[in-house]
């Protein structure tokens, strides 16, 4: 069954949010999601160059955390270990709105392995719009390059 992804969103946060996006960007898929008012993360002001995002009317996380959940077929979160603070909330409101949601632990599966079961889980989900979700930058600071690495091969056309 072939993927169907066509888009890619995030809250535009530092880590697995921008990897999400940048992996979905080089891949030239479509880009978008909810960001708080002003374009808060956690290193200033969202770059403008994720021109895709559109900010919430709140400048609160969780607001935006639930309207990408709300906008997307599924939900995927990337984290190296258990998940915490906004990454488990997102899991929490996959759940209340009845969202696929796949969480992909990097310290328990190689990055091989998680590539081949994400690769599974969307293609039976057949998902079009993929919510990224995952630890912040200052909390994970492996977790942007690895959660890049997963996208894009996950999402790669098969040879």
């Amino acid at each position: 069954m072939p993927l169907r992804v066509e888009k890619v969103v995030s809250g535009g946060q530092t880590g697995a949010d921008r990897a999400g996006l940048d992996a979905a960007i080089e891949l030239g898929l479509e880009t978008g999601g909810w960001v708080p008012r002003g374009r808060l993360a956690e290193d200033g002001a969202i770059p403008e160059s994720y021109s895709s995002l559109r900010e919430t009317d709140s400048a609160h996380y969780p607001e935006r955390t639930a309207l990408n959940v709300r906008d997307s077929d599924c939900t995927v979160i990337v984290s190296q270990g258990e998940l915490t603070g906004g990454s488990l909330l997102t899991l929490e409101i996959a759940r209340q709105y009845g969202k696929p949601a796949i969480h992909i632990d990097l310290s328990s599966e190689t990055l091989e392995e998680a590539v081949i079961r994400l690769r599974d889980w969307l293609a039976r989900n057949g998902s079009r719009v993929m919510n990224i979700a995952g630890p912040r930058a200052s909390s994970d600071p492996e977790i942007y390059a690895m959660t890049r690495r997963l996208i894009a091969d996950a999402l790669s056309p098969e040879e």
